[in-house]
């Protein structure tokens, strides 16, 4: 008994020791100089280590729980954090700890899991393909139900992390599975509308099959993960990572890892991906860079010339790599800005980029063929481009997005680049949507006391015509449309929500489900006609 009590004291202390070493689970201790601070310390690692690392990782890098990184946990506040661990999370595995830790050990570990790491950690080839889990679909060439499966919805339930899949005609929901915590930037659809594609904020990609109503796949190709794009041709799902600092080409078919860009300016300065795009008459992805002053472009296109610009720093290798000069599959074409811009709008033909800088005060146009910036747009606070639209008026087209600090909304003429008119909101505002059998804009106001508002806007006139107020005191958000416009389906945004259908045309309610937090909802017909 002795030497079996010495044996697991030696183990704990080799598993202690282990965990401490690893620089992607320590907060820099060295920069640390009193003994006082630096025990505080070791006490808040061990309580982790002990409550919480079976479940997020000793890494903090996640495991069947979600990483607890900074930036994973941005939209989560520390005092949400500090009631989670005490009372534990809703519809979730994660149970309270009031009766094993103190307010002041709770307190501790909310300081801890918001620490940033000293290192970005790897999380390269190796990683991605060890976490990569295919599951084969029943082998079928139609849908295994009646509804269309060109109007359906994919409603997020953020609330309970679920996915809900919903009959646009009906507005009846048809299958329901759930998701892997924190889904993040929309999902995605090949071009046939039979694959949807998910990303949560822990990097994982989730491939789900319409037809059979199953998930297909599933890997883990980021840690911290802002969204995915898919290629034109169906091929290819391309990964935006904050963390690491990668973009990652994963093949749409079975995950298989295609490439990983390292994410670097030409001298080496690494970069957050604040998001990667789909460029369809481009046959091409477009990623924002959130540090450096570029923008990328990489062909999807393997018959396309050869358009590599310098040398991509190979993530895992540790060296440099050339990619394949045989052909133009993913080659790297860097266009320079002035600033780093890392919210993206592009106009029909995709020949011209609008970005809005990082003061939250200017847009940007960049024509991508020459890789100029032709004009500078001056904005209110923080406009949201990648939530706005575009519609014709008197003639022109325009385009129209609201702003998250301010309650505006901007309407830029796509001619000239200048703003044509600015709509005063009751708020700011996160979504705007509209369709083009629809005579109205819709645009929620999602911040503030009026949260609860969804203003509905005149295209013809760019007024605002009626207010809708769905719910009193919840916050109405995220318009989408049916595949014919004649719907305009809202949600509202509480655990206890739910998704409410419109006429689009009389606005009047025609249907309500009950939903958990739906925090979008996404029409397979509507997506990949890009309405």
């Amino acid at each position: 008994m002795p030497q079996l009590s010495r044996l697991i004291r030696i183990l704990l202390v080799s598993v202690f020791a282990f965990a401490a070493i690893m620089d992607t689970a320590l907060a820099d201790v060295s920069k640390v100089k009193s003994e006082p601070k630096i025990k505080a310390y070791q006490e808040k690692f061990a309580n982790y280590l002990a409550h919480c690392a079976s479940c997020h990782g000793a890494d903090r890098l996640g495991v069947t729980g979600p990483a607890l990184l900074p930036d994973n946990l941005k939209r989560l506040r520390k005092e949400k954090a500090v009631r989670i661990i005490t009372e534990g999370a809703v519809a979730t595995q994660m149970t309270g700890f009031e009766d094993k830790l103190t307010t002041k050990q709770i307190a501790g570990l909310v300081d801890f899991i918001y620490t940033p790491l000293t290192k970005i950690p790897i999380w390269g080839h190796a990683q991605i393909e060890k976490s990569r889990k295919l599951t084969p679909a029943k082998a079928t060439d139609k849908p295994l139900f009646k509804a269309d499966p060109l109007n359906l919805f994919i409603v997020v339930e953020s609330g309970d992390h679920h996915v809900s899949v919903l009959d646009g005609d009906k507005f009846e929901p048809i299958a329901r599975f759930k998701s892997h915590f924190a889904l993040h930037g929309g999902p995605k659809f090949t071009p046939d509308g039979r694959y949807v594609f998910f990303a949560s904020r822990d990097g994982w990609v989730t491939k789900y099959d319409l037809y059979t109503l199953q998930v297909v796949a599933d890997i883990r190709a980021g840690i911290n993960t802002r969204n995915i794009a898919i290629s034109a041709d169906g091929k290819h799902v391309a990964v935006a990572n904050y963390l690491p600092h990668s973009l990652v080409m994963l093949d749409a078919k079975d995950f298989s890892v295609e490439k990983i860009f390292d994410v670097r300016d030409r001298w080496k300065k690494t970069s957050r991906v604040s998001a990667v795009y789909q460029a369809r008459p481009r046959n091409s992805f477009i990623a924002a860079l959130k540090d450096v002053p570029e923008i990328w472009e990489i062909s999807t296109d393997p018959n396309a010339p050869d358009t590599q610009e310098g040398f991509v720093h190979s993530h895992e290798a540790g060296m440099t790599e050339h990619l394949k000069s045989s052909s133009g599959l993913f080659s790297l074409r860097r266009i320079e800005v002035k600033q780093p811009l890392d919210d993206f709008f592009f106009d029909q033909s995709y020949r011209h980029l609008l970005g809005s800088s990082r003061d939250g005060k200017h847009a940007s146009v960049v024509h991508l063929d020459t890789k100029q910036t032709i004009a500078g747009i001056s904005l209110p606070s923080l406009p949201h481009m990648g939530s706005g639209i575009t519609f014709d008026y008197k003639g022109k087209r325009v385009m129209a997005t609201p702003h998250l600090r301010e309650g505006k909304i901007s309407v830029i003429d796509m001619s000239s680049w200048k703003v044509i008119k600015t709509i005063d909101t009751k708020g700011p505002g996160f979504f705007m949507r509209s369709h083009k059998n629809s005579p109205y804009a819709w645009a929620g106001v999602f911040f503030g006391p009026n949260r609860d508002l969804v203003h509905i806007i005149d295209k013809k006139t760019l007024e605002i015509v009626k207010t809708l107020r769905p719910v009193p005191g919840k916050t109405a958000a995220h318009v989408e449309f049916d595949k014919t416009g004649a719907h305009a389906v809202l949600s509202i945004w509480d655990m206890d929500g739910a998704v409410i259908v419109y006429d689009a045309k009389t606005l009047k309610e025609v249907k309500r489900l009950k939903m958990s937090k739906p925090s979008g909802k996404y029409n397979v017909h509507n997506k990949i006609n890009f309405e």
